[in-house]
């Protein structure tokens, strides 16, 4: 099928070629959160069907919006990243979450909220006029299987997915000289001879880690977290309700509503 345009000169026109098409912001806006491989990206957006994912990733590459790497770990593993280009799309996409936030109500049945969503909730909803030089660690706990972390030091922030300490692996580049096709294998160096094994009894015994310090305060909710930040619950009435739980400082709790603010 021919691409859509909208056969107008002019850049508005022109972005609305590139992003205007169905699913393709909601797959931007994941990749402003992390790399993703194909599935995903299949398992954040369930709904998508697998082929219009593929036209769409396709399309977002071929305008020099989105790139592939390999994963250092696993080996032979794609992931799909933004561009510098891409990574431009981050303000207009912050910008229309906070616009978009304020048609939000209770949600419905069959809709979901993913990690990536909810860290971009939690981007585009920081008011860093009121955090000022202000520090704190918060994880975030929204349902059984949602879970991320936001950070902020002296008034800067950093929200991802996962809990408190948790880090993604890092992508490294496809190699040079090895153009890959859209969809085909990306092919690997040959890994190094791997050292000689140490026995158990040769190894020096490393002394015990250290328990990872924990977040300040460990927010457990559920669709009540929207009222708190929107101002339509207090953070005491959703704790008094039951809607929210905390474990550590529950002073910050009241931060955390005036930092995060629909």
């Amino acid at each position: 099928m021919a691409k859509r345009m909208y056969g107008q000169y002019c850049g508005l026109a022109r972005a609305s070629d590139v992003v205007g098409e169905r699913w393709a912001m909601l797959i931007i806006r994941d990749l402003l959160v992390r790399d993703q491989r194909f599935g995903d990206l299949k398992r954040g957006l369930p709904r998508i069907p697998t082929n219009v994912l593929t036209n769409r990733l396709k399309s977002l590459e071929e305008a020099g919006v989105v790139e592939r790497k390999l994963l250092a770990q696993p080996r032979n593993t794609v992931v799909y990243t933004l561009t510098e280009y891409g990574r431009g799309l981050e303000e207009i996409v912050l910008a229309l979450g906070r616009w978009g936030a304020r048609m939000l109500g209770e949600p419905d049945p069959d809709e979901i909220v993913t990690p990536e969503s909810l860290v971009m909730a939690l981007r585009s909803t920081f008011h860093p006029e009121v955090a000022g030089s202000d520090s704190a660690s918060f994880e975030l706990r929204v349902g059984p299987d949602v879970v991320l972390h936001a950070v902020l030091d002296r008034g800067a922030l950093t929200v991802a997915p996962g809990p408190y300490g948790s880090a993604a692996p890092a992508p490294v580049p496809v190699p040079a000289g090895a153009p890959v096709p859209f969809g085909a294998p990306v092919p690997v160096p040959f890994p190094a001879r791997a050292p000689a094994p140490v026995r158990a009894s040769d190894a020096p015994t490393a002394p015990p880690a250290a328990e990872a310090p924990g977040p300040d305060l460990t927010i457990t909710s559920g669709p009540a977290i929207r009222a708190v930040m929107a101002g339509e619950l207090t953070p005491a009435e959703a704790v008094a309700q039951g809607a929210v739980t905390l474990d550590g400082d529950p002073a910050l709790f009241d931060d955390f509503a005036r930092y995060f603010r629909i």
